[in-house]
């Protein structure tokens, strides 16, 4: 994490392959992709970002975020209540955030 704004807080992350499908019942995402190329899948279609550009995954949406590029830089913007894997718990699952 690098820094709160109010209740959002502004995250980094390195990215490589596939995520995990999960969903967040409350929270809107922004990723703003740094380096490298992320592809954001949901159930309908998907969408290619590249860097410089921004998505943002409204709450309810089921997405999966895969590192088209070997590693995939990203700034997230979200609420300090959400979880990365969202409505699910798994090895990938960082339940206290180091801060820089």
């Amino acid at each position: 994490m690098a820094g709160d704004i109010n209740t959002p807080q502004i995250k980094l992350a390195k990215l490589k392959g596939m995520f995990d499908w999960h969903h967040h019942e409350h929270e809107d995402e922004l990723f703003l992709v740094v380096s490298g190329t992320l592809r954001m899948h949901s159930l309908d279609h998907e969408v290619d970002i590249e860097t410089g550009e921004f998505i943002i995954v409204p709450h309810g949406i089921e997405p999966c975020s895969e590192a088209l590029s070997d590693e995939c830089h990203v700034v997230l913007l979200e609420p300090n209540t959400t979880f990365n894997t969202g409505n699910v718990t798994t090895d990938g699952t960082v339940h206290t955030l180091s801060r820089i």
